[in-house]
């Protein structure tokens, strides 16, 4: 089977690095853009929209917000995986996350393994 092809909404740069450094190395996704911002993220996703089969967001952008990002994909019938990996991972934020399209919702903090154990899942390892 063919690596998944991700999309990550981050805007940390050391953040960022280690997660695509993380799941290239540890499964089967390849990382092939990212956006720091939603402004960006939203046209960056519209582009390459048939292209992507995950997308990981972070709610708390510098510009913007990772709930537009849900939205957005949400309006547009985004066919790829919609997660987010956050560090405000509280029970009401989940359920938004869960309403605008997210199919999980993962901790920075301490839930790293599950999503990656969440990718594999997705990739059929």
């Amino acid at each position: 089977m063919k690596p998944l092809r991700a999309f990550i909404v981050e805007d940390n740069p050391v953040i960022l690095s280690n997660l695509v450094a993380t799941l290239e190395e540890l499964t089967d996704v390849t990382v092939v853009a990212h956006a720091g911002n939603e402004r960006d993220a939203v046209r960056d996703i519209g582009k390459l929209s048939g292209q992507l089969d995950l997308v990981i967001v972070d709610l708390f952008l510098h510009a913007g917000n990772g709930l537009g990002v849900l939205k957005f994909a949400q309006d547009h019938a985004l066919t790829a995986q919609r997660v987010v990996l956050t560090n405000y991972a509280t029970t009401e934020m989940r359920r938004r996350c869960m309403e605008l399209g997210a199919t999980r919702v993962f901790d920075k903090s301490g839930e790293i393994d599950e999503l990656l154990a969440y990718c594999d899942s997705l990739s059929g390892d």
